[in-house]
């Protein structure tokens, strides 16, 4: 069992679903790949134990595909971007507790 990310053409999160081990290949395919073209969206990979892409996807996280990450929502304008990480680093703590509102 695996977790996939549907993508908007923002490349933020719409829906994660449970799906086939990541090994396995529908009609030739590899999951993201068969899930993506069954879906109309890009579909990316997520895990619960953040061993891959820094972070298990949620709805409303972004896609960063340069670094490979699904990140939350910008806690405040003056977070920066922590790619090691995977995470917004801000020194007002009080800001990571929620995301920055749109």
């Amino acid at each position: 069992m695996a977790h996939y990310a549907f993508l908007d053409e923002n490349n933020v999160v719409t829906e994660v679903i449970t799906g086939i081990d990541e090994t396995e290949t529908i009609d030739g395919l590899d999951t993201e790949t068969w899930y993506g073209n069954f879906r109309g969206q890009t579909c990316k990979r997520t895990s619960y134990n953040n061993k891959i892409r820094g972070n298990y996807a949620s709805q409303g996280y972004t896609y960063l595909p340069i670094e490979d990450i699904f990140i939350r929502a910008k806690c405040h304008a003056e977070a920066v971007l922590n790619v090691a990480a995977a995470k917004w680093d801000c020194d007002n703590e009080g800001h990571n507790a929620k995301p920055l509102a749109e």
